[in-house]
C-alpha cells in the first residue's frame, strides 16, 4: 500500500511518541522532565532496574542506552508488538484521529481475501472446540487428561478435535455460508487432483488452534489418535495468512508474560509449550514443526532480548543446537543473544515437569548456558587434540565460525571466551610469563600496593592516520618478538591485531603459534631496519618486563582506540540522516573518550616510587619517544 507523501511525518507529529510507549513502560518521574516532553523508563525490551530507556517527544525518537533498542513510534509498534508496517500505521492513525489513504483496488482486494479468510479459520476453530465434548472425541479426552490437562488447560489453549470424517467440517462451514474455494485456501480443506469432492485437512486428530502476535487464528496444528497415522503432527500448509517459518506457538500470551518478568522459553512441541505455561512459564513458546528459523528468531528477539533454547536431551535435541548454532552467530550480538538448556536424556520439558516438578525447570533455567558455550561443545566433544595439527583445525573451525559474528564487540568476547576455555582444554600456564612474574588482565602486577607501571604516551605522528596505525602495529609486534614471554599475557591483544600485510600477518601467526616461517622472519627484519622503529634490542631485552609491558599495552590501547575510532566514524556516516539520534551521539562521546584516554593516558602519584624506578621510567619514555616515533628528516 502506497502512501501519499508527508503523511507518515504528518502522523508522527499529531502523536507524542510517549502517548505509544507509555502503555507499555513505567516512567521514572524522577528523571522524566513531562513538561520537556523528556521521559525515562525501565526498558521493554530487556529486563532491567535502571530506567536506561529514553523517548523525546520532540525528537519523536526513542533509545535505550543498555541494549540499545530505538527508533519511532511506527518501529516501536513493530518491535513491541509484532505488527506489520501498514498495521503499525493503522493503529498510529486511529490514535491521531487520521483517516487512513484509500487502497488501491488490488491492495483493497487482498485485504478483503485476508479478512474472510480470518473468517474461515476462527469459525473452524469454534467448530473443533465443539467436536471436544462430543462421544466421538472420548479417547482424545482421555488422552488430553493423561497428559494433565484439565478443562481449564483446554478452555485457555482452545484446544478441540477434528472427528475421523472426510466431509464433517467442510460441510459445517459450507452451512455457514463461507466459500468452498476459501476453505480450501485457508488450510482447513483441500481438493483432490482427480477433481473430486473437497475433502478436510484434519481428521481424527487433536486440533491446536495457532494465533499470530495479534490474537488472530491463523492455522491449525494437528495430533494423530492414530498410532499408525503417516504424520503424527500436521500443520496447516502455506496460504495467506500461514507461514510456519515466520511464527510462534502461544506468542502472543508469550509476549505478555516477558513484558512482567517471565524469561521466554523455546521448546519443541504444542504440549511442552502447555506443560511449561501450566507449571508457572508462561513466557513458553514452540516454532511450528520445524527447525527453528531466521524469522523466528528475529520475531523471538522482538519479545526477549535473550530467549532460552529448551532442547531435548537426545541426538535430535543436540542436531537441533548444532544447526541453530549457525543459524545464530550470524545475527547474535548486543540484544540478541541466545540461551541454552539441555535437558536430562530421553526427556522433554513436559516429562521434567511430570517427574520432578516445577522446581528442576527452574534450577535448569537458572544455569542456562551460553550460545559460546555450545559452539565450544560442538567442536571439542569426541575430538582428540594429541597434534599440532588437529589443534590447529580446532583454531581455524572456531576461528571460522567467530567471524561470522557481526558485531566486533561481540566478536572481541567471543574470542576471549574461547582462548580462555582453550587454555582450560590444553592445561597451558598462560597467566605467567618465563621470567616468573604473574600477571592480571594482561598488565604487569608490581607486587606493591597501588603500584601499576605509568604507560608512557608516545607521540604519533597525526598527520596521516594510515601511517600511524602502521607505525603502532609494527611496533606491538616487534616489541612481542624481542619479548616474547610477554606474549602469553599479552596474546588476546595481539590477536586483535589483523594485520592487512601479508608478512606481518605471518609473523603475527608465528609469534601465536611458535611457528618460524620464512614471510615472518622477512616482516621481523623490515621491521627491525624500519627508521622510525629503530629499536635498540638491548634496552627492549634487558628491561625489566612490567615496564615493557606498560609501553606495550600503552601502544596497544592507542593502536585500538584509533582504529575503533575509524570504524565508529564510518559507521556513523551510514547511519546519519539529518539530524543525529542520541545513541549515535553517546557511541561517538565514548569512542572519543576512548581515544583520549589511550593518547594521555592518567600519570599516577610518583611520589611513592623510589628514584631507580623513576630514572628508568624516564629513560623508556626518551627511548620510545625519540626513537619508535622519530620522524625521518623532512628533505
Amino acid at each position: 500500500m502506497s502512501l501519499p507523501p508527508g503523511y507518515l511525518d504528518e502522523l508522527r507529529t499529531r502523536v507524542p511518541i510517549s502517548r505509544v510507549i507509555g502503555p507499555k513502560v513505567i516512567w521514572d518521574q524522577r528523571k522524566s522532565n513531562q513538561a520537556r516532553g523528556d521521559w525515562w523508563a525501565p526498558c521493554p525490551f530487556h529486563q532491567e532496574k535502571s530506567a536506561s530507556f529514553h523517548c523525546d517527544d520532540q525528537k519523536g525518537f526513542y533509545y535505550c542506552f543498555g541494549c540499545h533498542a530505538k527508533g519511532d513510534a511506527l518501529t516501536f509498534l513493530r518491535e513491541a508488538d509484532g505488527l506489520e508496517f501498514i498495521e503499525a500505521v493503522k493503529v498510529l492513525a486511529a490514535e491521531a484521529g487520521m483517516a487512513m489513504p484509500e487502497q488501491d483496488p488490488g491492495e483493497r482486494q487482498r485485504s478483503d481475501r485476508r479478512s474472510k479468510l480470518l473468517e474461515v479459520t476462527e469459525a473452524a476453530c469454534r467448530w473443533f472446540r465443539l467436536q471436544l465434548q462430543t462421544a466421538a472425541a472420548t479417547e482424545a479426552r482421555d488422552y488430553l487428561a493423561r497428559r494433565g490437562l484439565d478443562q481449564a488447560a483446554r478452555d485457555r489453549f482452545e484446544i478441540g478435535y477434528a472427528p475421523d470424517s472426510r466431509t464433517a467440517l467442510i460441510a459445517a462451514l459450507r452451512e455457514k455460508g463461507f466459500d468452498e474455494n476459501a476453505i480450501i485456501e485457508a488450510g482447513i480443506g483441500a481438493k483432490p487432483d482427480d477433481g473430486g469432492a473437497s475433502y478436510s485437512r484434519f481428521r481424527g486428530r487433536i486440533i491446536f488452534p495457532i494465533r499470530d502476535g495479534r490474537d488472530r487464528c491463523i492455522g491449525f496444528g494437528g495430533r494423530a489418535m492414530d498410532p499408525d497415522a503417516r504424520a503424527k503432527y500436521l500443520n496447516s500448509p502455506e496460504n495467506p495468512l500461514f507461514d510456519k517459518g515466520r511464527n510462534l506457538y502461544n506468542v502472543g500470551p508469550a509476549r505478555v508474560a516477558v513484558s512482567k518478568g517471565q524469561p521466554l522459553i523455546v521448546a519443541e512441541g504444542y504440549m511442552d509449550v502447555i506443560a511449561l505455561a501450566q507449571a508457572g512459564f508462561a513466557g513458553a513458546v514452540a516454532p511450528l514443526g520445524t527447525a527453528i528459523t531466521e524469522d523466528q528468531l528475529r520475531l523471538m528477539w522482538r519479545v526477549s532480548p535473550e530467549p532460552v533454547i529448551a532442547l531435548d536431551g537426545d541426538a535430535a535435541g543436540q542436531r537441533a543446537a548444532n544447526r541453530l548454532i549457525d543459524l545464530a552467530l550470524p545475527l547474535t550480538g548486543p540484544g540478541q543473544a541466545l540461551r541454552f538448556v539441555v535437558l536430562p536424556a530421553g526427556q522433554d520439558p513436559d516429562d521434567l515437569l511430570k517427574s520432578s516438578g516445577s522446581g528442576a525447570m527452574k534450577a535448569l533455567l537458572d544455569q542456562a548456558r551460553p550460545l559460546v558455550d555450545l559452539l565450544w561443545n560442538r567442536e571439542t566433544e569426541s575430538h582428540r587434540f594429541d597434534s599440532p595439527e588437529r589443534k590447529a583445525a580446532l583454531d581455524r573451525r572456531l576461528q571460522e565460525a567467530i567471524a561470522r559474528i557481526p558485531d566486533e564487540l561481540t566478536r572481541q568476547h567471543y574470542s576471549d571466551e574461547i582462548r580462555r576455555k582453550r587454555r582450560e582444554l590444553f592445561g597451558s600456564d598462560w597467566q605467567r610469563g618465563k621470567s616468573g612474574k604473574r600477571f592480571r588482565d594482561g598488565r604487569a602486577s608490581s607486587g606493591r600496593p597501588g603500584g601499576a607501571i605509568r604507560a608512557v604516551a608516545p607521540v604519533i605522528p597525526d598527520d596521516d592516520p594510515r601511517a600511524a596505525d602502521s607505525l603502532l602495529e609494527g611496533a606491538c609486534l616487534l616489541i612481542c618478538a624481542l619479548r616474547a614471554e610477554l606474549q602469553p599475557v599479552i596474546e588476546q591483544r595481539l590477536e586483535r591485531l589483523l594485520p592487512r600485510d601479508s608478512e606481518r600477518a605471518a609473523l603475527l601467526h608465528d609469534l601465536l603459534t611458535g611457528d618460524d616461517s620464512d614471510a615472518g622472519r622477512r616482516a621481523l627484519e623490515t621491521l627491525r631496519a624500519d627508521s622510525h622503529l629503530g629499536l635498540t634490542p638491548h634496552l627492549i631485552e634487558s628491561q625489566d618486563a612490567e615496564n615493557v609491558l606498560a609501553i606495550l599495552n600503552n601502544l596497544f590501547d592507542r593502536l585500538e582506540a584509533q582504529r575503533a575510532a575509524g570504524a565508529e566514524l564510518a559507521r556513523a556516516e551510514a547511519e546519519i540522516q539529518g539530524e543525529a539520534d542520541e545513541g549515535l551521539t553517546w557511541r561517538m562521546q565514548q569512542i572519543t573518550r576512548a581515544r583520549h584516554r589511550a593518547e594521555r593516558p592518567e600519570l599516577e602519584d610518583s611520589s611513592d616510587l623510589d628514584e631507580d624506578r623513576g630514572a628508568l621510567s624516564a629513560q623508556l619514555e626518551q627511548f620510545v619517544n625519540e626513537e619508535i616515533w622519530r620522524k625521518p628528516p623532512r628533505r
